[in-house]
């Protein structure tokens, strides 16, 4: 089924990779008008211009913004730029690509955010709504636009998406059947300033819902708990610690699910094949969203039983003269580096990357009794270093890059220890993106296998 209609709508589409792309895509399959504009010159944004009757421009800033309905942002691009500033001066209104595809796609969300755990999240909720018989599509900051899935999809078809700050704080009318926050911890606070705009962005997910919808919430985490009595939506918390009224618990072993007065028991938190503490709340978010779906408690724990977890987050790369090697890349801030660091008794790890103003004390208090080693990589090492100094922790290394990183970690693991790459922070110093650092780390562990 086609997108719904926007003929005599005049947009311009700002960052022109995928997001930026699909959002186009389907500008153009509505009827829009729709120019381009990317700060750097690439064959597929183009190409892109040459598929429709669009004016392409490059550089600094585009060559115009005046007399456009709407700016279309790419999630890199914050709303704060001079430019978008003066087209909204203009008249135009500022969403981004999820917004665009809410508006004129077709299809239900099922909304996931929360600083770590979103993707795992989204991918085993995505796998339990097709074990369920759901028409269901995977989308969002997992590295696939919404626009490329709403624009195709059914009235039926149920968006399993996951949403990142930066997506949700250009939405306006956004509304998800059901929606998640997974935890909050200081994350971006390069582009977002404080944990109070972060927080606000990420609480836009709920705005717009209504009694009819969920509000899946962690019941551990005191963040995202202060945030439902200003939820409009019904909320349905999640824990791993204790049992609750109503919500998914652990209870005797056995993850449960309890609303409106019925208890269904769904599996053994034995037969989750993801470690991790951190894992265990993921599972229980899971569940409590397909069951707010209405998912069979049946077709739920198969799909749990089933999930053995997503790339680059608790990867396991295999074990190499009784050293076990895991890839945890998506460990982008500390919060999510320690939950990894907690998983495991001894570890050798690699840490460091991309500076995202982010404070190290936690990240490395979390090393007692788990981190034997530290080898780092990076602009933050030598912040690292100095955080983990303070706390007396010595047994440090320092490596140019993730080949002389996995060497040294090599040399310095024993039988029966965990080499483990979380680093803690962004890759962007030395690599595109998180995927790509996390198969150079892959590459390397094989290369230790010849």
């Amino acid at each position: 089924m086609a997108a719904k209609k926007a003929e005599g709508l005049k947009a311009l589409v700002v960052g022109l990779g995928k997001s930026g792309r699909a959002a186009a895509d389907m500008l153009y399959s509505c009827g829009a008008t729709a120019d381009l504009y990317d700060a750097a010159r690439s064959e597929a944004a183009v190409k892109l211009a040459e598929t429709g009757d669009a004016r392409i421009s490059f550089g600094d800033r585009p060559s115009n913004v005046k007399g456009y309905d709407m700016l279309v942002l790419s999630p890199g691009v914050p709303p704060e730029k001079e430019f978008v500033r003066e087209a909204a001066e203009d008249g135009a209104e500022i969403i981004g690509e999820l917004e665009l595809a809410y508006r004129y796609g077709r299809g239900k969300y099922i909304a996931i955010t929360g600083t770590n755990g979103k993707t795992t999240t989204t991918t085993l909720t995505y796998e339990i709504f097709k074990e369920s018989g759901f028409h269901a599509e995977l989308a969002g900051n997992i590295g696939i636009p919404v626009a490329s899935r709403a624009m195709y999809s059914m009235d039926d078809t149920y968006l399993i998406t996951e949403c990142s700050s930066f997506q949700l704080e250009t939405t306006r009318e956004f509304r998800p059947s059901v929606s998640a926050i997974l935890n909050l911890t200081p994350d971006h606070l390069d582009r977002h300033k404080n944990m109070e705009n972060y927080i606000a962005a990420k609480a836009k997910i709920f705005a717009n819902q209504t009694r009819d919808d969920y509000f899946v919430y962690n019941a551990d985490d005191e963040l995202t708990v202060a945030l439902v009595d200003s939820c409009p939506a019904r909320a349905v918390p999640f824990s791993s610690s204790k049992e609750l009224t109503e919500g998914a618990f652990v209870r005797d072993g056995k993850i449960i699910f309890r609303l409106d007065g019925k208890e269904s028991e769904i599996c053994g938190v034995d037969e989750i094949r993801i470690p991790g503490e951190h894992n265990l709340q993921n599972v229980l978010a899971s569940v409590a969203m397909a069951c707010c779906a209405g998912a069979e408690p049946a077709r739920i724990a198969s799909a749990v039983r089933k999930f053995r977890g997503v790339e680059h987050r608790m990867e396991d790369c295999g074990t190499i003269r009784g050293v076990r090697y895991i890839n945890d890349s998506k460990g982008t801030n500390p919060d999510a580096a320690i939950k990894a660091i907690q998983s495991f008794d001894r570890v050798i790890l690699i840490a460091g990357g991309y500076d995202k103003k982010s404070s190290f004390d936690s990240f490395t208090a979390a090393f007692e009794g788990h981190v034997r080693a530290l080898v780092l990589i990076g602009v933050t090492a030598p912040q690292i270093r100095e955080a983990a100094e303070k706390r007396g922790f010595t047994n440090i290394y320092e490596a140019s890059g993730m080949s002389e990183a996995v060497s040294r970690c090599a040399e310095l693991a024993e039988p029966g220890d965990t080499v483990l790459l979380s680093p803690a922070c962004a890759s962007w110093d030395m690599y595109p993106n998180f995927e790509a650092r996390g198969r150079d780390f892959k590459s390397q562990v094989s290369a230790l296998k010849q």
